[in-house]
């Protein structure tokens, strides 16, 4: 379980860097497409275990509520290669009653160049009936406090969001 320490500041933007392996990679010495869903979702899950205080495993077992994908909007822009340090970024950018997007980011070590970007809508569900359910006040209180600002999700398409990305990078305002 996690709660809100209402003293405290959360960050936004969640980041780590990874080292990219030669086993998830083509032949080309590439990312292989798949793999930069396991780069991002182990990091989101390391992201918010370390700085949100958040246990998945605990949490699922005490409410029996789960957030299931979807939905994935994912981008490739330039490719992450064997034995590269890359930045991976992670943010709430989107919640609401039962629907939460998460969106991630993978650039190189520096912040400079992008790499891939990845929404991934979850819907929040009951795991005894498998049905969508609301997400409870204090949830809803915790996203409020993590969701990134000053992104009109309802209004803002996946590659308006990539340029927006690759403009701040270039700028130094990213991260």
């Amino acid at each position: 379980m996690f709660k809100l320490d209402p003293n405290k500041e959360y960050p936004k933007k969640l980041h780590s860097k990874s080292l990219i392996r030669f086993q998830d990679c083509d032949p080309l010495k590439h990312l292989n497409n798949a793999k930069y869903f396991d780069y991002f979702f182990n990091a989101r899950e390391d992201h918010v275990a370390e700085v949100y205080n958040f246990d998945y495993n605990d949490y699922f077992e005490n409410n029996h509520t789960s957030w299931v994908v979807y939905n994935h909007q994912i981008g490739y822009v330039s490719s992450a290669k064997v034995s590269e340090w890359v930045t991976i970024i992670s943010s709430t950018v989107y919640y609401n009653e039962d629907t939460l997007v998460t969106e991630y980011v993978m650039t190189d070590e520096h912040l400079q160049v992008l790499k891939a970007v990845l929404w991934t809508t979850s819907k929040y569900i009951d795991v005894r009936t498998g049905k969508k359910t609301p997400h409870p006040p204090e949830v809803m209180e915790f996203f409020e406090k993590v969701c990134l600002e000053g992104i009109d999700f309802e209004h803002t398409s996946f590659n308006a969001r990539i340029k927006v990305i690759k403009q701040e990078l270039k700028e130094g305002k990213f991260v």
